[in-house]
């Protein structure tokens, strides 16, 4: 029978799976800003529905969900609005260096009451008018020479870029949490089909101890325990199928499906090896592909721009103004004016401020720079992490797989030893644990191999496009 101390060691287990791949989303968005960091696993687990539930059962393969998570999960719709602000933003500061242009037209009657003024003078009409006058102007403002707009629209530019690197950043996510999820429901699947096979063999072994205790030939304790080891196990196939729907729920909210909408699982992830390459060429790999290292670079040029810009406040700026019009009692009866006018202009006295702007852009500069030289060392970290996790995967998918065998092996021995009436039930207990731990640890195993080798494609910065191929797809 299993003990407390085992099934505890087993939450735990799978308690630190989870929490470390929460952990690496957190670490994986690293670059962005602080609110989006904060939100990290939240915006990744969560999705918008734009869906109907539809009847009957919906198949759902690992490509489809994950479809349907670049499509609908919420990291990737928030991405994209990151994406078109900072889009209006650029064109907000490219504004600033364009030439201003206004039109207006105005055409108005007027007629003087002389009397009402106070002037009465005899023999002079009190009503002078009307007068017509049409005036159709133009107006053009061009910054000739504006250093500090310039820049700013340089930093914006590359704000621009980097939220285009992160939205492909956020791509990689969404295929590891999707992928994570998919993986974890195809354990919960393989764990409810170790339990149930469990649960069998519990029940020919308390059929086994009736029967025995009934024919004379074993004491009542054979059958008590036989009893409480076939209710244990139908405890954990309980949980288990509790665990699988709870799970399928996180999937569903990932990938944008209703939560009454039923589906079910049709690929299957087998064990498949990989030739993981060395760390050094997958540091190379990531430093080409991960979109956040990359979004991080165009911050720093951003943040260097921005204060460039800063410092050119103090420089004057060059600006023309020409205003040209056609005024007259009425159209056909106008003439053109034309007013041009150059101005230099530049700040004397505004040095609190001039001080500060450029105290801000320097900081956020040297965060800028120190956020990148983390980032390069966490990529780095991510590599090897991933890679090591893989190479203890696939060295505890051989040892369980072994002690799956070998504990079945046991069990069958037992039972026979049991059935022969050379022993009492007690070792067939014991065995039945052991086959037990040996199972959830096999397919724990698996999960855990599977997920190491997804998350050396996004720590590379491949998810989105090979995912299926480290995990051993076609």
């Amino acid at each position: 029978m299993e003990s407390m101390k085992e099934r505890k060691y087993r939450s735990k287990n799978r308690l630190r799976v989870s929490s470390r791949f929460v952990m690496l989303l957190a670490a994986a968005a690293s670059a962005g800003s602080p609110i989006a960091r904060a939100q990290t696993s939240t915006n990744y687990q969560g999705s918008v529905v734009r869906r109907k539930a539809t009847a009957g059962v919906l198949p759902l393969s690992l490509d489809e969900a994950v479809r349907m998570g670049l499509q609908y999960n919420l990291g990737a719709l928030l991405s994209g609005v990151n994406v078109h602000t900072a889009s209006g933003q650029k064109l907000q500061q490219l504004q600033s260096l364009l030439p201003e242009v206004t039109g207006a037209a105005q055409d108005s009657v007027s007629q003087v009451n002389l009397q009402a003024e106070g002037l009465r003078i005899p023999g002079f009409p009190a009503l002078i008018g009307p007068f017509g006058f049409t005036d159709f102007r133009a107006t053009l403002n061009q910054a000739l020479v504006n250093v500090s707009s310039l820049q700013n629209y340089l930093a914006a530019r590359d704000t621009f870029a980097a939220n285009k690197f992160s939205a492909k950043d956020a791509n990689d996510l969404i295929v590891l949490t999707v992928g994570n999820a998919y993986l974890l429901c195809l354990a919960d699947r393989a764990r409810i089909a170790s339990v149930e096979a469990q649960v069998a063999t519990s029940q020919v072994s308390l059929n086994q101890a009736v029967q025995n205790h009934e024919n004379g030939v074993s004491p009542r304790i054979d059958e008590l325990r036989a009893r409480v080891d076939y209710q244990t196990q139908r405890q954990s196939l309980i949980s288990a199928r509790n665990e699988y729907q709870k799970d399928k729920i996180a999937l569903a909210r990932a990938t944008g499906l209703p939560l009454d909408q039923q589906f079910q699982l049709t690929d299957t992830v087998p064990y498949a090896q990989l030739n993981a390459p060395t760390v050094d060429q997958a540091m190379a790999e990531a430093l080409k592909n991960r979109g956040d290292l990359k979004a991080a670079e165009q911050r720093e040029k951003a943040a260097e721009h921005a204060l460039s810009a800063a410092h050119a406040e103090r420089l004057p700026e060059v600006t023309a103004e020409v205003d040209y019009g056609y005024i007259g009692v009425n159209p056909n009866n106008s003439h053109g004016t034309l007013n041009a006018t150059g101005k230099i202009s530049g700040p004397l006295f505004d040095e609190a401020r001039l001080r500060g702007d450029a105290r801000v852009a320097g900081a956020e500069l040297t965060q800028a720079q120190a956020q990148l030289n983390n980032l390069q060392g966490q990529i780095r970290a991510d590599v090897k992490d991933a890679i090591l996790d893989i190479q203890a995967a696939r060295k505890l998918v051989a040892v369980s797989h072994s002690n799956v065998e070998l504990a079945n092996e046991a069990l069958q021995e037992a039972q026979e030893r049991y059935k022969a009436g050379v022993s009492d039930n007690l070792a067939v207990s014991q065995a039945q644990s052991s086959v037990a731990q040996a199972n959830d640890q096999y397919v724990g195993s698996l999960y855990q191999f599977n997920v190491a080798k997804l998350s050396l494609a996004r720590a590379i910065g491949v998810a989105r496009g090979q995912y299926k191929t480290y995990l051993g797809g076609k």
